[in-house]
């Protein structure tokens, strides 16, 4: 799987893009099929709290694209829950083959 992590007006330190590929990676267990991972972060309003925005697009060539976009008050924050919904949305494209 290919992770592209994309940053919107500020630089993505080395650390956070480990963290969002080793959680990324982990997508992997619960649907082989996914061939991109399209990670978007941006600061929504600087100086308030709840202001990072991270949005995740999975690739799936054998069905639509799934997306999750969460706001937090970290990044590494807003990756998990986003990484939390899109757990629900794979399960949710296994069952539907099914």
């Amino acid at each position: 799987m290919e992770v592209k992590i994309k940053a919107i007006h500020f630089d993505v330190s080395e650390k956070l893009e480990e963290f969002i590929s080793k959680k990324v990676e982990k997508l992997c267990r619960h649907h082989e099929e996914i061939s991109v991972a399209d990670v978007t972060l941006k600061v929504v309003k600087p100086e308030t709290a709840m202001n990072k925005e991270a949005g995740i697009k999975l690739i799936l060539p054998t069905h639509e694209d799934l997306f999750a976009s969460k706001t937090a008050d970290t990044f590494e924050e807003a990756i998990d829950l986003a990484i939390d919904a899109l757990k629900r949305q794979l399960e949710k494209t296994k069952k539907d083959k099914k």
